[in-house]
């Protein structure tokens, strides 16, 4: 039942919502002022239905006034983010709140609008900073931090303890667009020339890299059982990651349609014979120093490779051959672009790349593949052109 207490000219409606999980009382409170030409009479009789209404929006969960945004991306983290993300993904939730807290954490949620929202973003958008390197942050950077609150404020309407999410209003400024940084099929030429003299585990990694277009942790995640030798196909099955509190481990892949098979040249599975009969002498060799996981790219003894070492060791070989720097990724755009480019459509590309729809496909690679309609926009204009010009030399001159 509302308490109803009178305070000069306004009430104050008070409704217990039940204890906290410390065993503190949850008191939801509200103040309502009467219009000035209520009478007595009308005042007291409004107040009771505003406490009526009150409490029923207290019953039903509506009324959050007793929480900061902060207390309650706690919960988020535990109730919802921990059973239902992938660790990655929780890492990286994690790490937002290290701008996100200090900007809102500290405004209740009911009181938290689209404004105070759009305020923080603008300002991470324009004047952000990378803690690391002082550099300007990226605008997919300040669209994350806008997923970490929509999501918070999504699973809060959920929970019944919200009717909107302020979220929904905000836009995140647009930003320089950039291309992405590929390297040319004259590169990779000379970067398959380069890794000749590399060490034959990286040689394999960078080739298989080029020819399949996995993700790095696809390929850290492959084992040899994924190879089939006689039909020289290669099944992505899960991935190897890192985060700071677990270290190296193994995880599903990305999504389900990640899980996928690619079939290769027999060039590439010779060199997959090869590396694989260099690591099980190594195997031999170290005997009980050696710790068995079955994956390809492995530590000296077996452990699976950290996250970070191939991305290092390309870096430093790069420098070293006066080559020019792409991160890993890029190989799987190059590998994307080259599909693209040899009239692969979108359904199949969207395939090999393990994208959960061909929107994800089209979206990322739109102008690849814009400039790949324009070629044969091209090529058909110009066989209609040679066409018709054979057919005018055919025509009797007019006189």
């Amino acid at each position: 039942m509302a308490n109803i207490r009178k305070r000069g000219n306004t009430y104050q409606i008070r409704v217990s919502c039940g204890y906290d999980v410390n065993g503190h009382q949850v008191v939801q409170t509200m103040t309502w002022k009467p219009e000035p030409n209520m009478t007595v009479r009308q005042a007291e009789k409004e107040v009771l239905r505003q406490a009526i209404l009150f409490e029923d929006k207290c019953m039903k969960g509506q009324v959050t006034a007793n929480i900061k945004f902060q207390d309650f991306a706690e919960q988020w983290f535990e109730e919802y983010a921990k059973l239902n993300l992938r660790n990655t993904s929780y890492e990286r939730m994690k790490q937002l709140t290290v701008r996100v807290y200090p900007a809102i954490g500290h405004l209740r949620l009911d009181k938290i609008t689209s404004r105070h929202i759009q305020q923080f973003i603008n300002d991470l958008a324009l004047n952000g900073k990378s803690l690391k390197n002082g550099k300007p942050l990226s605008r997919k950077t300040a669209i994350h931090h806008l997923s970490f609150i929509s999501d918070v404020f999504s699973y809060a309407v959920k929970m019944e303890m919200l009717t909107d999410n302020p979220c929904k209003r905000v836009t995140v400024p647009k930003g320089e667009k950039k291309e992405k940084d590929i390297y040319t099929l004259e590169e990779v030429a000379h970067l398959f020339q380069l890794l000749e003299t590399a060490p034959l585990k990286y040689r394999t990694f960078f080739t298989l890299a080029i020819y399949s277009g996995f993700r790095r942790g696809e390929m850290l995640g492959l084992e040899w059982k994924d190879i089939d030798w006689d039909n020289c196909v290669i099944s992505v099955r899960r991935t190897s990651n890192y985060t700071a509190s677990k270290g190296i481990y193994t995880d599903t892949t990305k999504t389900k349609k990640s899980q996928r098979s690619l079939k290769f040249p027999q060039c590439v599975m010779d060199l997959l014979r090869e590396y694989k009969e260099e690591q099980d002498a190594e195997r031999d060799r170290l005997g009980t120093k050696w710790v068995n996981h079955d994956r390809l790219f492995v530590k000296w003894n077996g452990e699976p490779m950290n996250n970070n070492t191939p991305y290092f060791w390309l870096k430093e070989f790069c420098e070293a051959n006066n080559f020019r720097f792409c991160d890993i990724h890029s190989l799987r755009h190059f590998y994307a672009s080259a599909l693209i480019n040899n009239g692969v459509d979108a359904a199949a590309v969207s395939g090999a790349l393990g994208h959960s729809t061909i929107t994800t496909t089209t979206s990322i690679y739109c102008h690849v593949f814009g400039q790949a309609q324009a070629r044969a926009s091209e090529a058909i204009a110009s066989v209609l052109d040679f066409h018709k010009s054979d057919n005018a030399k055919g025509q009797p001159e007019a006189i």
